[in-house]
């Protein structure tokens, strides 16, 4: 049977309808391929494992919010309890009403915010530089730079500790925010972004009468929100989960961060457990609540980077 086009038929009529046909023989074809007995098992297999990765990544962090709700034996209690006969509610509100601990969680969250902003504007600006200027000596630094991502820094430890002591900076928030502020990693991920933004960009701009610092302030930093995204939280993850340089560096309980708060406490109250696991629950939750909130950018933006 053959279908003859009317004479008001376009040719646009015809791609449309073809199109729509080939649609409908790919889904019928999905169908029967979902009804296939080894497309079944390869869909169980799949969400069988999917749920027990998910339950090994998760059981720690639910054990230790529900730890949090328990009497101290039960925290350590043989055989092993995962839920409290009895639910502690007071544990969590012994702890957030805890001056000290608030104290600590509100300098570590402004000491977070300082170096998330001072990581994005110094790495954005070495970023820009590798990424649009020709200097003398660039191709001898960069790789400079890019070689300081594979030193561990449990390596440089002592180094750095002796370099902040002449400068005078122990026990002061400038010793926690200053040091870490630049990082080869997020240098490295900004010039990757920096380098498929369009050059007719940056020559219209020139044409108007914008310098370097304006180019980078009028047409780079508008466009760097994706990775600025990755920049910053990576850069606030790294901040408030900090415990070996503000261990070595700040002595007063005043400037305690919050990691190195909940280490003292677990050795001046080693008893209460449960109150330790509602302080360690409430530490991480900022953390918990930034990423569900961007993590469907941290996921894209790390997508594009691979693409690119």
């Amino acid at each position: 049977m053959t279908v003859t086009a009317s004479p008001n038929t376009t040719p646009t009529d015809t791609v449309l309808r073809d199109s729509a046909q080939a649609e409908g023989l790919r889904r019928t074809a999905r169908r029967r391929r979902m009804l296939e007995p080894r497309w079944i098992a390869t869909f169980v297999m799949k969400a069988f494992f999917s749920v027990i990765i998910l339950g090994l990544a998760l059981f720690p962090l639910a054990w230790m919010v529900i730890s949090g709700f328990k009497i101290r034996t039960e925290v350590v209690s043989t055989p092993f309890q995962f839920f409290p006969e009895v639910w502690q509610w007071e544990n969590y509100v012994q702890i957030l009403s805890d001056p000290s601990f608030l104290r600590t969680l509100a300098i570590t969250g402004a000491g977070a915010v300082i170096f998330t902003t001072g990581s994005i504007a110094v790495n954005s600006m070495a970023a820009y530089a590798f990424a649009r200027l020709e200097f003398k000596g660039k191709r001898i630094v960069w790789p400079i730079v890019l070689m300081t991502m594979f030193i561990p820094g449990m390596t440089i430890l002592l180094t750095s500790f002796i370099v902040v002591t002449n400068l005078r900076m122990l026990d002061t928030m400038a010793v926690l925010i200053i040091p870490g502020m630049a990082a080869a990693a997020h240098i490295f991920f900004v010039r990757q972004f920096y380098l498929n933004i369009p050059s007719s960009l940056e020559e219209a701009a020139v044409v108007d009468g914008c310098g370097r610092w304006g180019v980078y302030l009028r047409v780079f930093l508008p466009l760097s929100k994706a990775p600025f995204v990755v920049v910053g939280i990576t850069s606030f993850m790294a901040y408030w989960n900090n415990f070996v340089w503000p261990v070595m560096t700040i002595t007063s309980p005043e400037l305690f961060q919050v990691q190195q708060y909940l280490a003292a406490f677990r050795g001046e109250r080693s008893s209460e457990l449960g109150l330790l696991m509602a302080g360690s629950a409430c530490a991480a939750a900022p953390i918990i609540i930034i990423f569900l909130i961007f993590q469907r950018q941290i996921i894209a933006n790390i997508k594009m980077a691979g693409l690119k």
